[in-house]
C-alpha cells in the first residue's frame, strides 16, 4: 500500500484515474499487465489507468448473492469468465438449501450476462491467465463487492491481483491487501463517511459511457 498524507477531492472519475495512475506507474508498459474496471463507475477510473500505463483495457462484472431476505448480505458472487464463489460459513450457519443458492445463482447470472453483452457487445473477455490483473473501482467502503472480485478473479489465475482505487479507508485497504497481491490508493479520509464525498462530480456513470470508453481502448 502507498499511503498518502493529506486528503484530496477530486474533480471527477476522469482526475481521480490520472491521479490513481501516478501510484501504478511501475506497471507503464509491462506487457503482462491487464486493467479490469468494476462497472459502471469504475470504468472511467480504469480507462485513465490503462491509457497512462499503456495496457489492455476490459470490463470486471460482478454480481453479489445476496443472503435471501438480505440482499446486501453477501453468501458468495459470480463474475466474468463463468466464476462462482460461495462463503461456506455463511450458508452453512444459515442453513441455506443449495437449489436457492442455485436460483439466486442463476437469476445474478441473467444480469451478469446481460451487462457483459450490453458492455463488451460480441468481443470475448481479455484472458488474465499469467498476468498481471489490475482490477480498478471509483473507490470502496466496505470493500465487500471488491473482495467478491478478487476472490472471484482469482479462479481465472492471473499471477498477480493488483486493487486500485482512488479513496478508501485506510482500514478496508488493510483488509484488501489480506487477499489481494497489492493495493494501491490514493487518499484516505480519516474519518471516512462516503466514497462520493471525494469527488466534485459524482454523477452516475451512464451504460453508454461504459461502452464508449472499452470501444475507445480497443481502438
Amino acid at each position: 500500500m502507498r499511503p498518502t498524507t493529506t486528503e484530496r477531492v477530486f474533480a471527477d472519475r476522469r482526475e481521480a484515474g490520472q491521479a490513481l495512475a501516478g501510484h501504478l506507474s511501475h506497471y507503464r508498459g509491462e506487457p503482462n499487465t491487464v486493467v479490469l474496471g468494476l462497472p459502471r463507475g469504475g470504468v472511467p477510473v480504469a480507462y485513465e489507468v490503462a491509457t497512462a500505463i499503456r495496457s489492455p483495457l476490459d470490463v470486471y462484472v460482478v454480481r453479489k448473492l445476496g443472503v435471501p431476505g438480505h440482499d446486501e448480505f453477501a453468501m458468495g458472487a459470480i463474475a466474468s469468465g463463468g466464476v462462482m464463489v460461495l462463503n461456506d460459513d455463511v450458508t452453512r450457519q444459515l442453513r441455506i438449501p443449495a437449489e436457492v443458492i442455485r436460483q439466486i445463482a442463476r437469476r445474478e447470472g441473467r444480469e451478469l450476462a446481460r451487462q457483459e453483452h450490453l458492455y463488451r457487445a460480441d468481443r470475448p473477455p481479455l484472458s488474465v491467465r499469467g498476468r498481471t490483473a489490475i482490477l480498478v473501482d471509483d473507490g470502496v467502503a466496505t470493500g465487500s463487492t471488491m473482495l467478491a472480485a478478487i476472490h472471484a478473479l482469482r479462479q481465472l489465475e492471473p499471477t498477480h491481483v493488483v486493487v486500485a482505487v482512488p479513496v478508501a479507508p485506510l482500514s478496508t485497504c488493510r483488509e484488501l491487501r489480506g487477499v489481494a497481491d497489492e493495493v494501491i490508493y490514493a487518499t484516505t479520509p480519516e474519518p471516512f463517511r462516503a466514497v462520493g464525498l471525494a469527488y466534485q462530480n459524482f454523477a452516475q456513470t451512464s451504460d453508454e459511457e461504459v461502452r464508449g470508453l472499452l470501444r475507445s481502448a480497443t481502438m
